[in-house]
């Protein structure tokens, strides 16, 4: 809705006050009337309406009017035939380059994605009133530069793809384990962060970037079914029963993984599609090839010099080389001020620590990670290994 009331309303901020206004609108009418045979195409049309109203009492220009795409009878249309499309007008205009690459991200996850500002800041690892006055800066800059709403030309994708790409990439991460809730996975942000990458993959089939993000989601989202038991424990790799991955969603990114890292240099997507390859390709977990993904994910560091990558890597020279060595590399890392927040950190440091038998330390780290933990399913599996991983704290060493 918001995307193609951004179309008409040619502002962020008016479209999402019609947004509103039609929400408001609908639970009156409905009331009266009955809930419409397709919602999602009335609540549409009558924000762009409202939308419309607003430019006329402002007197804009006719011209405007030929932008509201409405059929006469909303109510046998299918809006899902080009909401891809709005959506993705609405990624490429808050990816322009005129704003500032965080800005760009956060927007879009804000208006894209629907997040909330305290839950993008969480996602940044930043205040709420910092992500705040940044969703605002942009808003300002996109309307004090007339920033088009609009898919750019194709000699302007290429300096927006990073960007778009790596938006495309949150919304599926933030799906895929979701940081805030009570639930690890958020399905409706996992289906449109595949939704956009199929949708990039068409505009731009060459594009090995493209397909190596596409892959990588594949090859993550392969695994759905698994990751959480019957009981709703998280289930680690190494449980996971393997025979319940999607074989065609593998297949498929396999393929898009070939695809990607043919014809020169690979990008960060493509590698890091290529380190889950590694994974899924395994008969079984004790059978992953250690040494292969420690290369890649050397050549992943160099490529996209993260702290979340070099914490990936330590947790794979520590399956490779011994607890020792990934524990080392960790404790490296812990005064890089980007993981000051991110639970992941302390989380892997407890795991190692207990394969080394220090098991105060352990428990440590695990009240560490806890404490930064905000995902009821996430926290729930530390709590557990804390209270049984090692002797009692009360045992005899």
């Amino acid at each position: 809705m918001l995307a193609a009331t951004v179309r008409v309303a040619r502002d962020l901020d008016l479209a999402e006050e019609c947004v509103q206004d039609a929400y408001v609108s609908a639970m009156d009418a409905w009331l009266r009337q009955g809930v419409p045979a397709n919602p999602g195409a009335w609540l549409t049309t009558a924000a762009q309406r409202r939308a419309l109203n607003a430019h006329r009492r402002a007197a804009t220009l006719r011209s405007k009017l030929p932008l509201l795409l409405v059929p006469d009878n909303p109510e046998t249309s299918d809006e899902h035939d080009a909401f891809p499309d709005d959506r993705l007008r609405l990624v490429f205009t808050c990816c322009h380059p005129a704003l500032a690459r965080e800005a760009q991200l956060a927007l879009t996850l804000r208006l894209v994605c629907g997040l909330s500002t305290a839950e993008i800041a969480h996602a940044f690892l930043v205040s709420e009133p910092t992500m705040a006055a940044r969703v605002t800066r942009a808003k300002k800059k996109i309307a004090a530069a007339r920033i088009p709403y609009r898919v750019p030309a194709e000699e302007e994708l290429p300096e927006r793809l990073d960007a778009v790409l790596t938006v495309v990439h949150l919304v599926f991460t933030t799906g895929h384990a979701a940081p805030t809730g009570d639930a690890l996975l958020r399905h409706d942000l996992v289906e449109r962060a595949l939704d956009l990458a199929a949708t990039l993959c068409t505009l731009m089939p060459d594009e090995r970037e493209a397909l190596g993000l596409r892959a990588l989601m594949l090859l993550h989202d392969a695994r759905r079914a698994t990751r959480v038991g019957a009981d709703g424990r998280l289930l680690l790799l190494e449980e996971q029963d393997r025979s319940r991955w999607d074989a065609a969603q593998i297949a498929e990114g396999l393929r898009l993984v070939r695809a990607a890292l043919h014809g020169g240099r690979p990008g960060r997507f493509a590698l890091q599609a290529t380190i889950s390859a590694i994974y899924t390709e395994a008969p079984s977990y004790a059978e992953t090839d250690w040494k292969q993904l420690r290369d890649v994910y050397d050549l992943l560091l160099s490529a996209w010099p993260s702290p979340v990558v070099a914490l990936n890597r330590a947790v794979v020279v520590a399956m490779l080389d011994g607890p020792a060595a990934g524990l080392g590399l960790i404790d490296g890392l812990a005064g890089d001020a980007r993981l000051a927040a991110y639970h992941y950190l302390p989380a892997a440091r407890a795991d190692l620590l207990r394969r080394l038998g220090r098991y105060a330390e352990a428990r440590a780290a695990y009240d560490a990670a806890i404490a930064l933990c905000d995902n009821a399913v996430e926290r729930e599996f530390l709590n557990a290994r804390r209270n049984t991983d090692g002797p009692s704290p009360h045992s005899p060493r």
